[in-house]
């Protein structure tokens, strides 16, 4: 490790743009995806903002650690799929249950009623070719000024790459899964 001296002055200057909503596109193959938007879901509410969390992989019935948090602070979230695919017996309800979760979804965003809308793990749906691309993102464009969302999910789609204010890949460098350690409760669900 080398040592650093920390900045002695401001490194960087304020943007002189307009406050407004931001998509924020959380992406890649390492760990942190949903957490990072669970993150700013967090930061949203503790600040008295309105948010809206949708799970499009999760079932309604999940009652992991951030359904049991959510629940206990009040930031509703809900679960719009049936598991993920390897899981389901039919995947063309499965892609009903996207399509019809992406009403839902689609509805909140064009409310205004959301500060932050937090659309986790859509980009399965959409790289399985079960919700319209276009119509994702026709309705971020046409949302109201004020309105922030973040999608989540791996292989994010170029076309909402370019759309988005703000992208993060997450990149894997080493996991505890691939040297045989199994999910923990509590770190990953």
């Amino acid at each position: 490790m080398q040592i650093e001296t920390p900045p002695a002055t401001k490194p960087y200057e304020k943007p002189e743009g307009e406050r407004r909503g931001i998509v924020i596109v959380n992406t890649g193959n390492g760990k942190g995806k949903s957490t990072a938007a669970f993150g700013l879901a967090l930061r949203a509410h503790g600040r008295g903002k309105a948010v809206k969390i949708y799970q499009f992989m999760k079932v309604p019935s999940a009652r992991f650690g951030e359904h049991r948090m959510f629940e206990q602070i009040g930031i509703p979230i809900e679960g719009l799929g049936d598991g993920f695919s390897w899981k389901s017996q039919d995947l063309e309800h499965s892609a009903q249950l996207a399509r019809d979760g992406w009403l839902k979804a689609k509805a909140a965003i064009l409310s205004g009623d959301y500060f932050l809308v937090v659309l986790d793990e859509i980009t399965y749906p959409l790289i399985y070719g079960w919700l319209p691309l276009q119509d994702v993102l026709d309705t971020l464009a046409a949302r109201p000024k004020e309105v922030h969302v973040c999608l989540t999910g791996r292989r994010c789609p170029p076309e909402l790459i370019e759309l988005a204010d703000t992208v993060t890949e997450m990149t894997m460098v080493k996991h505890a899964f691939k040297a045989g350690i199994p999910a923990q409760r509590g770190i990953e669900d």
